[in-house]
């Protein structure tokens, strides 16, 4: 079996004798009259009238029988049959064909659509040329592509040859754009804020850091979709804002999590969290159902209905349940003891009772089967919500709850400056020592809420449900996800 660099040097001859010709190999035009699709839904029509016309596509096979090649031709709408025979295109014509075309290579073909005594639906070609040549065989031609590094990291070859990912794709595309149409109807203005921030905010995370050379300053790759930013837009006087976008995170990579990523975050003012909730069951009822079009999920081994009533879950009695531990009554020393016990691996640079809640909920929430939602979360694992009126130890704040994983965040949002500003002197404490996910103080925020901001919910989800919805990890259900060079 020749190498891969022996197939391409062949290529490369056939280019070379193609310029020699004087034809171009890469031209930038085609007279391309119709897609594939449009052209199969003529046969019956068109091709009784011997009318010409004109399709271009990448040649998947060849199959030669004497003065007769056919071709399969797929375009990013269909595949269709070519036929080239010597009394259509002249002997000479013929043998270009035979000496200069791949698989691989992009042709036009300019003919009439017949049908053949197979019944293939066919356009035989009066004339046709090359679009682009292919120095390199494709994967069947080759070796094939089975190892999953190589797919993702060739992943336009895994779109072209796997009918699943392409599907895939456009199922991501139709997630985010009912997920738009569904709150611009609702009356929601999109919005688009900084990635660029001098201070993080909207969550407890670890951030990229680039330089800024024009200004001379460090700055971070954002960590929400414009929390704070967003809620400056409710104290200017804007009552429903969203916004879809990238942010980016400097943590572990696993089937759930990447480091950058496309996430939703809408604020509605004069709004809390129980109409949240209401919300947002309203919105992934209706997102689901239009990308996938049923409501009923097998989700890492849960059947998982939408439809149904969705669950409430509390916070404390989940851990208790499970863990073992009362969160609002036990120590840190008691927290850890009960951590190790459990066997639940954690970071100990920077540990703090913030961490020790965490860790135990992550460790019970797989229990979970949802949907639903979480509430119930205590004050110091939510440094950006609102007090609950009728316990200050607890937060306004709701999760939803997918398979056992958390599928969105949401809360009333903290409006009063003062508590603000108390709650970030303590995540700077956090962060001094040594807790690198505990936000970042901005008192420019801070600021901005001392001029006033009305009762707002707040919420985001990442593109994390996708993946569960499609029941694949994460990085599989991103076009081109991040690889580690070779």
């Amino acid at each position: 079996m020749p190498t891969l660099e022996e197939l391409k040097k062949v290529r490369l001859e056939k280019l070379k004798s193609i310029k020699d010709a004087g034809l171009l190999a890469y031209p930038a035009k085609t007279k391309r009259t119709h897609a594939i699709q449009e052209a199969l839904l003529l046969f019956g029509k068109i091709f009784k009238s011997k009318k010409s016309i004109a399709v271009s596509g990448r040649i998947m096979a060849m199959r030669g029988h004497g003065g007769a090649t056919f071709l399969d031709i797929q375009d990013g709408t269909a595949k269709i049959q070519g036929l080239v025979k010597t009394d259509k295109v002249g002997e000479k014509g013929y043998k270009f064909l035979i000496d200069h075309f791949d698989i691989g290579d992009f042709i036009e073909i300019t003919g009439n659509l017949i049908t053949t005594k197979r019944g293939e639906k066919t356009i035989e070609a009066e004339d046709y040329k090359i679009l682009s040549k292919s120095l390199l065989p494709l994967p069947e031609k080759w070796h094939g592509l089975q190892d999953v590094e190589e797919r993702l990291r060739k992943r336009y070859l895994d779109i072209l040859f796997n009918p699943e990912v392409k599907d895939m794709i456009q199922k991501r595309a139709t997630f985010w754009n009912s997920m738009r149409n569904f709150l611009i109807k609702k009356g929601f203005l999109e919005v688009e804020t900084p990635v660029l921030e001098v201070t993080t905010g909207g969550a407890d995370a670890k951030p990229f850091t680039t330089h800024h050379n024009a200004l001379d300053l460090d700055v971070y790759l954002r960590i929400s979709t414009g929390e704070l930013w967003q809620k400056k837009l409710m104290v200017a006087g804007f009552e429903k804002t969203f916004e879809i976008g990238r942010q980016f995170r400097n943590e572990g990579m696993d089937a759930e999590h990447l480091q950058d990523y496309t996430q939703m975050e809408f604020y509605w003012a004069y709004a809390d969290y129980q109409m949240g909730m209401d919300l947002v069951e309203e919105l992934y009822k209706y997102v689901i159902k239009e990308t996938f079009g049923t409501l009923d999920f097998n989700i890492k081994g849960f059947q998982i209905d939408f439809g149904k009533k969705w669950e409430k879950y509390d916070y404390w009695t989940i851990i208790n349940k499970y863990a073992k531990i009362d969160i609002f009554e036990a120590s840190l020393p008691e927290m850890e003891k009960q951590l190790q016990k459990l066997e639940i691996t954690y970071d100990k640079k920077g540990f703090n009772k913030t961490r020790a809640i965490d860790n135990l909920w992550k460790y019970c929430r797989k229990n979970l089967s949802g949907p639903g939602f979480l509430i119930g979360l205590p004050i110091d694992v939510s440094p950006l919500a609102k007090r609950d009126e009728k316990n200050e130890k607890m937060a306004q704040r709701f999760q939803v709850i997918l398979a056992g994983s958390e599928m969105g965040n949401g809360y009333s949002e903290l409006n009063d400056p003062q508590d603000q500003e108390e709650r970030f002197k303590e995540q700077e404490k956090l962060r001094k020592a040594g807790d690198q996910e505990a936000q970042m103080a901005d008192y420019d925020f801070v600021e901005a809420l001392e001029y006033g901001m009305p009762p707002t919910c707040g919420f985001g989800l990442s593109e994390r449900l996708f993946s569960f919805l499609m029941d694949k990890p994460a990085r599989e259900t991103q076009i081109f996800p991040l690889m580690r060079p070779k």
